[in-house]
């Protein structure tokens, strides 16, 4: 089968290989997917420069898919050939930028009927990660503001569009030529932190109050911004990407400041049952909001197999804007 990988030690996007290799055997507890779609995130073209510790090589990459089972593995009871699934993978293993994936059982959804398989693989790490964000991080009650990174990103869009179906006052940033964009989401405003100042924004729309929760998929050093100025008392912070720096332990203490951090991934590498298995819960409960029309991925661009490392290529120049997905096959 045809599938992306780094032959070797020498990583990087520009070394990402269009390969021959072996179709995966399964384990007791995994199907064997055939790839239809799949969703290029951050993460992926992370790993293809940095690499990680697990991996034998030759890697193929990828961690995102949607397609349908062809294998179910002896001690797999769920699912069953031909059915269409979705899923978020496991980084340590050979992944989904390929023909076909063995997939563990655990953390797959079945997609509903009203649902494409492009759809479904542009609401997985972005969308799941969003969704642990607003509705498993940060407890809602008395929440009324928030104040969402990114807005015209992966992350971001889905965020915008929970954090409103929840009933919350959403501010969100990005730059200037991608604000046409995040207008169809219908944020109640629209921060360029290209030619704003974020802070006095977010201070003046809130009545020096700050907003009672922020998402933040930029860094560290941006969250610390976050977390000093822009942080309501009792506010909540959901970190992505990096940690805040606390200087002052007794100003979080003062404040009431909540933080908390998403990795969505590492629930397969948690060795807990329940925390693997809400994968699954999480796609199958994203997957129903598509099916009812009240989620949208926002899919803007549909991707050749054969420009795949182009793909990620534009993501990491910042070049996309919405969810990018792959066609493997039909």
């Amino acid at each position: 089968m045809k599938a992306y990988v780094i032959q070797n030690k020498q990583l990087g996007i520009e070394n990402v290989q269009l390969s021959d290799v072996e179709k995966p055997a399964i384990a007791d507890n995994e199907v064997l997917i055939r790839t239809s779609y799949v969703g290029l995130n951050p993460v992926d073209y992370k790993l293809a420069e940095y690499g990680n510790d697990a991996w034998t090589m030759p890697h193929t990459l990828g961690l995102d898919v949607a397609g349908t089972i062809a294998l179910v593995g002896a001690n797999v009871t769920a699912f069953d050939v031909g059915d269409r699934v979705a899923g978020h993978g496991d980084l340590r293993k050979n992944g989904s930028f390929a023909e076909y994936v063995a997939f563990p059982a655990y953390a797959l959804a079945h997609i509903p009927s009203e649902v494409s398989e492009q759809t479904a693989a542009g609401l997985l790490c972005n969308a799941m990660t969003a969704y642990q964000a607003i509705h498993q991080k940060a407890n809602l009650s008395k929440k009324r503001t928030i104040l969402i990174h990114g807005g015209s990103g992966g992350v971001g869009l889905i965020a915008i569009q929970l954090a409103k179906r929840a009933g919350l006052t959403v501010y969100t940033t990005c730059s200037t030529g991608k604000i046409p964009f995040v207008k169809q989401l219908q944020p109640d405003a629209i921060i360029d932190y290209k030619s704003d100042d974020v802070t006095g924004r977010i201070r003046k729309l809130t009545a020096e109050q700050g907003v009672d929760m922020i998402v933040n998929t930029v860094g560290a050093d941006e969250a610390t911004i976050d977390l000093n100025e822009r942080l309501a008392y009792n506010g909540a912070l959901i970190a992505l990407v990096g940690a805040p720096k606390i200087g002052d332990h007794n100003r979080l203490f003062d404040h009431g400041h909540t933080i908390s951090l998403v990795n969505l991934g590492g629930a397969h590498q948690s060795g807990n049952a329940q925390q693997k298995a809400d994968l699954s819960a999480i796609a199958t409960e994203l997957l129903d909001m598509a099916a009812q029309g009240i989620l949208d991925p926002m899919i803007s661009e549909v991707v050749p197999f054969d420009r795949l490392p182009a793909g990620l290529s534009n993501l990491k120049a910042g070049r996309t804007t919405g969810k990018v997905v792959v066609k493997i096959s039909s």
